[in-house]
């Protein structure tokens, strides 16, 4: 009993660098650029340890953002098996799935710069399940509520002459004490209200939109997502980038969430290891109308 009181003041300073939260730092922040005949501003926010929780043009919000799931951000996991799947071992930027739908973030935001139409963010991803939680039946293979991984991400508002366009550039570093023969990157992802319920893919040979399927699942061509009247549209695209895979798109429709998703997904392989260190990636998200989006992907799809 005496060693407890001579040590209280230690011992409230280890209970208190137990919890699973990291210290907030000031991550309410936006950029903002006028695009057309509106803006595009794109918001930031502490709840999500710096994740986008907000794109709004032409008075639309684009982004259905509800739990540390939905956002715009980026997410990895390792080598996937039918006996270990994505969620198991999976680093999330915007935090985990037991934040649910808090106020607060398991995802520790190191860094953020928020300047004009600029956003950088630095951030040590939460895994999406705590250990002992499932997915699917299958147990977290992480032993830990945080990862070592780090995701750096730079996003600049405007490309070409394209002023609504999102260049998006984002790094994953793997930890040197990381062992991994396979990396699954969604280096991006979106989730949209249901309103935007019209998938198309991008033909690069045609050069024109073809309206896509619910799958759900990954093709090889660029996928958009659109209102019903095509006054609002988001589509993704990711220019060849040397020694790193070949991009896949990816889309769902969840009815019962009334939520829709794409997301574009970079695999690499090491039978021998997948070297430590940063893997870059970077994608352009066209925003408008549904023309406009046909316009800028085929304005990009030579690059």
């Amino acid at each position: 009993m005496e060693w407890l009181k001579a040590n209280a003041p230690l011992l409230l300073f280890l209970a208190a660098g137990s919890s699973s939260y990291a210290d907030p730092v000031d991550a309410d922040r936006l950029i903002r650029s006028p695009a057309g005949h509106s803006e595009i501003v794109v918001r930031t926010t502490a709840r999500l340890a710096g994740a986008i929780d907000s794109l709004t043009w032409n008075g639309k919000e684009f982004i259905d953002s509800t739990d540390h799931g939905r956002q715009l951000q980026s997410a990895c996991s390792f080598d996937n098996s039918p006996v270990a799947n994505a969620e198991t071992f999976n680093p999330t930027e915007a935090g985990s799935r037991r934040d649910g739908a808090g106020p607060r973030s398991t995802s520790r935001l190191l860094e953020i710069v928020a300047d004009g139409s600029h956003l950088r963010t630095r951030t040590q991803m939460a895994f999406w399940l705590a250990p002992g939680e499932r997915s699917d039946g299958q147990l977290a293979r992480n032993t830990t509520v945080r990862s070592d991984y780090i995701l750096t991400k730079e996003v600049r508002l405007g490309y070409r002459q394209w002023s609504q366009a999102l260049d998006y550039r984002v790094t994953f570093t793997l930890p040197a004490n990381a062992l991994h023969k396979s990396a699954q990157f969604e280096a991006l992802t979106g989730y949209m209200p249901a309103e935007f319920s019209q998938f198309w893919q991008f033909d690069p040979g045609s050069q024109m939109l073809e309206p896509l399927t619910d799958g759900p699942g990954e093709i090889g061509n660029p996928v958009v997502l659109a209102t019903l009247d095509g006054g609002h549209a988001m589509g993704i695209f990711a220019p060849r980038q040397k020694g790193r895979s070949k991009p896949a798109y990816g889309r769902w429709r969840f009815t019962a969430q009334r939520v829709v998703k794409w997301n574009c997904v970079f695999r690499e392989q090491n039978d021998n290891g997948l070297p430590a260190g940063g893997y870059s990636y970077r994608m352009l998200v066209a925003i408008g109308t549904l023309k406009d989006v046909e316009k800028m992907l085929q304005d990009w799809s030579a690059l």
